[in-house]
């Protein structure tokens, strides 16, 4: 890695591979594909496009949680700028409009688009001047900073800019009527107040100047919006315009903010901001000393970063929690405990795994881990089998990598509490069949797997019964609590027993007529011969209940089946019930979720599967290389949640997934990492 600073000034990174010229840049439709993400460590964001335009409702400059890691609004939506240079006019903006007009078009100035580190920046070229453009956000602050630089010229650029904002929960769409915001001059800047009892916020700069207004712009078409099958339309208002004139060499910098002392100091921020991404560059490589660190693994350990945020517990303290994904995701407890490893414990940051872990330990309730948070605030969700037995995952990997005693004491009681729940019996049915020691879960009308898509009363893949995975990670899990119990002297026969019988139990799973595993035991309907990449646990967790043939069949089957370039499908193109495209109303996107959609997680345990399967890591490594291509596609420098079933497997669903980046990351620690890997 370059040096964190050079002759006083910090430098970041910059990947190569996630940077573009006039042939993405001038492509609106190749441009709109491609998504920017800036995250503040609190929930909130900035997100856009890059050619400059709203595609989607989670768009915006300031998407601001106001209450943390939730209660995220839509503040400021865009700025749209104009430059006037040796006597011609630039506009940079551009927008679409309902109907379909693009006006202005300002993508056609842009010559260039990189990330440093996860910051976007653009060059525009006006005749012979370069401006730079470069957004990034304040770590634990509510916080955006826009910096034009005027790179180099022959004269003068007077610059002009419009500030549009909004005041919106960020699932929704305003429709303006005639709303009137309160918008006054404070020092250096602007004070917008959308209406009584609302949280302010600030427009500041410093030099040049704002001068407030109250004009809508109705109409804006947001694309992506549209093809979700979702309203797609929304009015942004024009609360001010900020003008200054640049030398060649001259930056400014404008503050979106709900602190009105934010932006006293923008080059302090922008120091700290590269200051504090390149220690997590650092932290990556020092954990990962005796490899050599591709560019695309740094960019994702950037990455791995905008999904940890803060969140306050009950007793009004302060812990570490996962955003799922962006745009719209909160913390779910599965989606957390699955990405953990790859987010902290790969990325070098072994105390935000234990704070994690910690903190989401006083949320077990009857053996079982909340589902999620609810944006609005009520109370957690308990409707997840796996959430609590991924827990233990989490738990056994933080552990192999630190032997924190006192950490394992603390959470061993928890662990206890959830093997005591599954046996006896907790909400849903979930309980342990004495006949076989095998896992069973399900009530009619609940979703409890990660396959949870639910459109009103219909369960789209209810998975009632003994699913695959989760007694696989039920054998797991009693396999972590006898290693733990070992390590506290604590007495561990029964845990023997159990899980002795849930290891010769499990051969029940094998189909032999299709040389693979059945997706579900005992369901209402028999046995489930589907086809899904929920067996691949079975051979990709530490206990295997499988000798060398079976765990060989079982990759091959899925490789056949279900693999493609971004990840697994999650059911075979075979199946009646397969769809292979991801899109239309909320229907019909729920539908397909986990019905032939295509995961980009689980190419993670796949990777690790073969690797064990066949004992060759030149062979599991070039199964990530096409999701190295994927990182300059949808969400730029991280991984994207879904992807169609049908070539060329579009991405869809959130560009920002946690358990996406940290798969990929763990699966090539695990290979660079393997005995037969040469680690120079």
């Amino acid at each position: 890695m370059a040096d964190a600073v050079r002759n006083g000034s910090p430098q970041l990174m910059n990947l190569p591979f996630v940077s573009f010229g006039r042939e993405i840049c001038g492509d609106l439709a190749m441009g709109e594909t491609r998504e920017w993400l800036v995250t503040n460590g609190l929930g909130g964001f900035a997100s856009g496009t890059v050619g400059g335009h709203l595609t989607r409702r989670f768009h915006g400059l300031l998407i601001a949680a106001l209450h943390p890691p939730l209660g995220r609004t839509l503040l400021v939506s865009k700025f749209d700028e104009i430059g006037d240079y040796d006597g011609k006019r630039y506009s940079l903006a551009t927008n679409r409009w309902q109907g379909g007009a693009i006006d202005p078009d300002g993508y056609r100035q842009i010559e260039a688009f990189h990330l440093a580190g996860t910051s976007p920046v653009w060059t525009y070229a006006l005749a012979d001047a370069r401006l730079s453009k470069t957004i990034w956000m304040e770590h634990g602050a509510n916080t955006t900073y826009v910096r034009y630089k005027l790179e180099s010229a022959s004269s003068r650029l007077k610059l002009q800019i419009k500030a549009l904002v909004n005041y919106r929960d960020f699932y929704c769409l305003t429709q303006a009527g005639n709303w009137q915001m309160d918008i006054s001059r404070v020092e250096n800047g602007l004070r917008v107040l959308a209406f009584e009892g609302a949280v302010p916020f600030y427009l500041l700069s410093s030099p040049g100047s704002f001068d407030p207004c109250q004009e809508w712009y109705r109409g804006y078409e947001l694309a992506n919006e549209r093809h979700r099958g979702l309203d797609h339309q929304e009015d942004h208002l024009h609360a001010g315009t900020w003008a200054a004139e640049l030398g060649p060499g001259d930056a400014v910098t404008i503050v979106a903010s709900v602190d009105p002392r934010a932006g006293l100091d923008p080059e302090a921020a922008w120091h700290a901001h590269a200051e504090l991404e390149s220690s997590l560059l650092a932290r990556f490589q020092s954990a990962h000393s005796e490899s050599i660190s591709p560019p695309w693994t740094e960019q994702l350990a950037l990455a791995a970063d905008q999904f940890i945020v803060d969140r306050t517990l009950p007793n009004g303290s302060k812990a570490s929690t996962v955003i799922a994904g962006y745009h719209w995701f909160g913390d779910w407890g599965r989606d957390t405990m699955v990405a953990l490893p790859g987010l902290t414990i790969t990325t070098g940051r072994r105390e935000i795994a234990r704070n994690v872990l910690l903190a989401w330990a006083g949320y077990a309730n009857q053996g079982m881990l909340p589902n999620r948070f609810p944006e609005s605030g009520e109370k957690p969700e308990y409707n997840t089998v796996d959430a609590a037995l991924w827990y233990f995952q989490a738990v056994r990997e933080y552990w192999a990598r630190t032997h924190d005693a006192e950490f394992l004491q603390f959470a061993f009681p928890t662990l206890e509490e959830i093997v005591r729940w599954y046996r006896q019996g907790t909400r849903y049915n979930i309980h342990i069949d004495p006949a076989d020691g095998l896992l069973y879960a399900g009530e009619p009308g609940v979703q409890l797997t990660w396959m949870d898509a639910k459109i009103g009363d219909w369960v789209v893949t209810p998975r009632m019964g003994k699913p695959v995975e989760v007694n696989a990670l039920w054998l797991n899990a009693l396999a972590a609590m006898k290693e733990f119990a070992a390590e506290l002297k604590s007495p561990a026969e029964d845990l023997d027993r159990s899980a002795q019988q849930a290891m010769q139990s499990f051969e029940r799973f094998w189909n032999g007529a299709a040389e693979c595993c059945f997706d579900v035991l005992d369901a209402p309907e028999g046995n489930d011969a589907s086809i899904r990449p929920n067996q691949i646990f079975a051979v990709a967790l530490p206990v295997c209940p499988f000798e060398l043939e079976r765990q060989r069949a079982i990759v091959q089957t899925v490789a056949r089946h279900l693999l493609t370039s971004h990840g697994l499908r999650s059911l075979a193109p075979s199946d009646p019930q397969y769809c292979g495209a991801y899109g239309g109303d909320q229907r019909r996107r729920d539908g397909a979720y986990h019905q032939g959609t295509v995961w980009g997680w689980l190419l993670g345990p796949f990777v690790l599967a073969h690797l064990r399967a066949w004992n060759d890591p030149a062979a599991a490594a070039d199964y990530l290389e096409p999701m190295i291509h994927q990182l300059q596609t949808h969400g730029l420098g991280t991984a994207s949640e879904i992807f169609d079933g049908d070539a060329p497997f579009t991405p869809r669903g959130c560009i920002a997934q946690a358990w996406t980046v940290a798969e990929l990351l763990r699966a090539w620690e695990k290979i660079v990492t393997h005995p037969q890997v040469s680690t120079r």
